[in-house]
């Protein structure tokens, strides 16, 4: 190509910017803060319920306590017959098993979808996806008698174990999605090193999907951690009672409720999916941008 052609070739006009007048800015701006204020003016009043004497829960729908009364998170924390210590843990060991479950089985199983050719690949995984339409409570009593027959009720196992199993069809979807997008020819210079389908995985799958591991962490830890018929279905003794289950104690329609000690409890309840959420957040937002996308 000469010098005069290639003065003749330019790169295409970038696209028109967007340009809103002053007034619509600010109504737009106005909507989004109104609509943020809506949103958090329950967590807001929450917070500040915890802080409130008993009598001024619902005697007032300020933000602002007349005075500030920590006694309500001693009460709720080391006033039940169990403390809430033991509460929150048995949470976390749920929580942090689950998302070691779906984060391994999901991804084998993506990984297979994806990248393996196998007899009725299709036809399984249509099956998977098909799984995903059958609500939770049309397979809760043959799940419940299987986990019954095993002896598993009143343990952690029933809530714990199918994880282990590729149960999550929705992210064993997010997998294939974002699995298709990583070039094939990675694989078949990996396989012309000698790699088979484990190392593939182990060394290149893995590695290149940190994005999309880290949204299926999140969200199996935060609807684990927020569940509350699962365990309430499955676990029978105080001792074993996750936060969800800890928190419904404070509340007794035939006697004294805490609303305090329960406002302070849901308070604290909030502060480990806040900084799980908060530590994850930008490969959350990679995961979700880039899943299904070629890069």
């Amino acid at each position: 190509m000469t010098d005069a052609t290639m003065s003749t070739v330019t790169a295409p006009p970038p696209p028109p910017a967007i340009r809103r007048s002053p007034l619509s800015s600010t109504l737009i701006h106005a909507a989004l803060i109104a609509a943020s204020i809506a949103m958090l003016y329950p967590l807001l009043w929450m917070v500040s319920a915890s802080v409130r004497p008993e009598d001024e829960i619902f005697s007032s729908t300020s933000l602002w306590p007349s005075s500030v009364d920590l006694g309500s998170y001693v009460r709720g924390w080391f006033g039940l017959d169990v403390s809430f210590g033991r509460f929150t843990w048995n949470s976390f060991v749920i929580a942090v098993l689950t998302v070691i479950g779906n984060v391994v089985a999901c991804s084998l199983a993506a990984y297979a979808f994806a990248r393996l050719r196998f007899a009725g690949r299709n036809f399984w995984f249509a099956i998977m996806l098909g799984t995903m339409m059958i609500p939770y409570h049309v397979t809760l009593i043959p799940q419940y008698v299987l986990f019954l027959d095993l002896g598993w009720v009143n343990t952690i196992l029933p809530l714990v174990v199918p994880k282990f199993l590729a149960s999550d069809a929705f992210f064993i979807f997010l997998m294939v999605q974002f699995f298709r997008g990583i070039p094939r020819e990675l694989d078949e210079a990996a396989m012309m090193d000698g790699c088979g389908p484990w190392r593939i995985y182990w060394k290149i799958m893995l590695p290149l999907s940190l994005p999309v591991l880290a949204t299926a962490a999140i969200f199996s830890f935060i609807w684990t951690w927020d569940d509350f018929f699962g365990p309430l279905i499955y676990l029978n003794d105080m001792n074993t009672y996750t936060i969800q289950l800890g928190l419904r104690t404070f509340v007794d329609s035939s006697s004294t409720s805490d609303w305090g000690g329960l406002f302070a409890m849901s308070t604290l309840s909030l502060v480990p999916v806040f900084f799980f959420f908060l530590f994850f957040q930008r490969l959350l937002i990679e995961g979700i941008a880039t899943t299904g996308m070629k890069r």
